[in-house]
């Protein structure tokens, strides 16, 4: 017997139910509308998924890294062949301009082959896009048809009924907070410009890891000069600091008076371990070699002072600040300059990780001043530096990408976690970050590179 049946699955699960159990019923259901493809809504999200792993925020940044990048180096290229031919004595400046000049243009012309490049991609990229995007929209118009009910038009329909609701009310702006500045003379920090400089000096591609920067308290005739700190042992110690007279000098790997030797072997008790190294005051402060505390070596008179970090401190490796893949070795404790100072930030057993910051004494007898605990987790953040007695935390958000997103005010002990301010990297990664109060410059160092960046206050 064949029954045909157009009528709800429950009655015809009900009249299933009523049938004699002698009896053997067929039932077939007419469907008189075409099957969903189902398939073709799989292969439509797919393709909706490939775009907007193609097109990301990511990508706009890195062309505008490199336009920044090119836009710094041309003044400052102008600048020195303008030196040059004001300053040439024929001898050993117009040796060492040159050879500056000659690295300048040759970190150009690589910006230009990047910039080519990636230009070309992207114009590909962009044409790939737009015919995909034209397919998607012929099969989401096929795939409306299969909606009986009307459910998508009825949809659209109140989303336009929103956005005419949303223009009637007119907008209504919510005022952002003003990042904190504690009792900063320069103003608001509100945004970092660059990179300015980006070089590997004298030793191009040989040191991965160290600092480098100007000394924000300099002795009288020692403005100009920069310093040098490269992890020269094991990717992790160092028992010396290189000086040059001027940018210039650093650029072309002219180091005069050279290098100030700590100790004679490497390492040892009261050397360098770790990248995040600072000079104040004719002074470069460390971490000190196997230990969970701060030294101080005077540059002038070859002495150390020790300043043991509280109880609890992480050290060797223990509390160090990582990417989103790896921790970068040895940088339990991060020195920073400002305004006001040294400072050291570190993480202790007893804050379970999280970011504590102390005010470093400059006194001939080295002590803390004060400390503030946070509630950043250290190992969520890439570097630390400070500005006008506030705390600025970076995260990594890609190969091309750093991102400022932490702040604390060690005035009002305010913290937030918006920042939102971004650094454009010529490197994967920033193993030291320090601001320099001289000049607002932020000096970087990345994967052997030497890089500054302006910081902008309003």
């Amino acid at each position: 017997m064949k029954l045909y049946v157009i009528i709800p699955l429950c009655a015809l699960f009900t009249l299933t139910q009523q049938a004699s159990p002698r009896d053997k019923c067929v039932c077939e259901l007419t469907n008189s509308k075409k099957a969903f493809p189902h398939d073709k809504l799989s292969t439509v999200e797919s393709d909706a998924a490939k775009c907007n792993s193609n097109i990301t925020p990511q990508k706009t940044l890195e062309l505008e890294s490199l336009l920044l990048g090119l836009e710094r180096r041309l003044p400052q290229l102008e600048e020195d062949v303008s030196m040059l031919e004001r300053e040439d004595d024929g001898e050993l400046y117009a040796v060492i301009s040159l050879q500056v000049i000659e690295n300048e243009l040759l970190e150009i012309k690589q910006l230009m082959d990047r910039l080519n490049s990636t230009a070309l991609g992207y114009e590909r990229l962009t044409a790939d896009t737009t015919k995909q995007l034209e397919d998607l929209r012929v099969e989401m118009q096929d795939l409306e048809t299969y909606d009986t009910m009307e459910v998508v038009k009825k949809q659209q329909e109140n989303q336009r009924l929103k956005k005419n609701l949303t223009n009637c009310k007119g907008p209504r702006p919510t005022p952002q907070p003003a990042l904190p500045h504690g009792n900063c003379p320069h103003g608001q920090f509100v945004n970092v410009t660059g990179p300015k400089v980006n070089t590997q000096g004298e030793y191009p591609g040989s040191y991965k890891y160290g600092a480098w920067g100007r000394d924000p308290k300099p002795e009288a005739g020692k403005e100009k000069w920069h310093w040098l700190v490269m992890l020269t042992s094991s990717d992790a110690y160092s028992n010396y600091v290189r000086r040059y007279s001027s940018l210039s000098a650093l650029i072309g790997g002219v180091s005069v008076p050279g290098n100030v030797q700590i100790h004679s072997s490497n390492p040892t008790t009261n050397t360098i371990q770790g990248p995040n190294v600072v000079l104040y005051g004719e002074a470069l402060y460390y971490n000190c070699y196997n230990k969970g505390a701060v030294c101080r070596f005077n540059l002038t008179t070859k002495t150390i002072r020790e300043l043991k970090l509280p109880e609890g401190t992480r050290f060797n490796s223990k509390g160090n600040f990582c990417n989103l893949d790896a921790c970068y070795p040895y940088t339990d404790l991060d020195l920073a300059t400002d305004e006001s100072g040294v400072w050291v930030i570190y993480t202790t057993s007893q804050d379970f990780g999280n970011l504590v910051l102390s005010k470093v004494s400059d006194s001939e007898a080295l002590a803390l001043n004060q400390t503030w605990s946070t509630s950043v987790y250290k190992q969520g953040v890439t570097n630390t530096f400070m500005a006008c007695g506030v705390l600025y935390a970076t995260r990594y958000v890609s190969k091309d990408v750093e991102e400022i997103f932490y702040s604390f005010d060690t005035t009002t002990e305010l913290e937030r976690f918006d920042v939102g301010i971004f650094i454009n990297k010529m490197s994967r990664n920033i193993h030291s970050l320090n601001y320099s109060p001289v000049d607002q410059m932020l000096h970087a160092y990345c994967d052997s590179y030497m890089v500054s960046y302006k910081v902008l206050f309003q």
